[in-house]
């Protein structure tokens, strides 16, 4: 069984299992973040995030995150773990969201070290694959940073604003991949 309650973290960054209580801490983050323009949840009001963290949390192959800047001591986003399948031992990281003022600071690079370490090392999972809208070259960047391989693109399978129907670019570092990513990528 997965552990819902881990905390992940580091000298910078702190991932906390997502609460129902963490909406208001996130309600300033989320008035700043467009996570509509690029996939299918809308957060721009208070109902919808709300509604957003309640779905995360009765999700049954979903464990979500809410992340925590400890340089700022502030929350600043959200991440999850999602389309678990224990059986196949394959999962997604994705449906994350930062402040604007935290991007390009590392702190997505920290996080992400952190979700990879914990599904290859302790969750014991084969493969990590993670979305990414086509248009969304800023993302797509930064997973490519990552050391995680373009593996294909799924052709108009998400709806997003305005009902447009993205792309969405597949990635995914495979757990033999790992240990040598975890030198040539993080080890900084």
């Amino acid at each position: 069984m997965i552990n819902t309650t881990q905390i992940l973290e580091d000298n910078i960054v702190k991932l906390i299992p997502l609460e129902h209580s963490h909406t208001d801490l996130l309600w300033p983050v989320a008035q700043q973040v467009d996570l509509y323009k690029f996939g299918s949840s809308d957060i721009s009001t208070l109902i919808n995030l709300k509604e957003y963290i309640s779905n995360a949390l009765k999700a049954d192959n979903v464990i979500a995150f809410a992340i925590y800047d400890k340089r700022t001591s502030s929350y600043v986003g959200s991440t999850r773990f999602g389309n678990i399948d224990t059986k196949n031992k394959v999962l997604h990281i994705g449906w994350t969201w930062i402040s604007p003022a935290t991007q390009g600071t590392g702190l997505n690079h920290k996080m992400k070290f952190l979700m990879l370490s914990y599904a290859f090392e302790h969750l014991g999972f084969e493969k990590v694959e993670l979305r990414i809208d086509e248009r969304n070259i800023k993302s797509r960047k930064a997973v490519e940073k990552l050391g995680a391989s373009l593996e294909g693109i799924l052709r108009k399978n998400v709806t997003t604003k305005n009902n447009f129907r993205r792309s969405s670019c597949c990635y995914g570092i495979l757990k033999e991949e790992w240990p040598t990513l975890k030198q040539t990528h993080f080890n900084k």
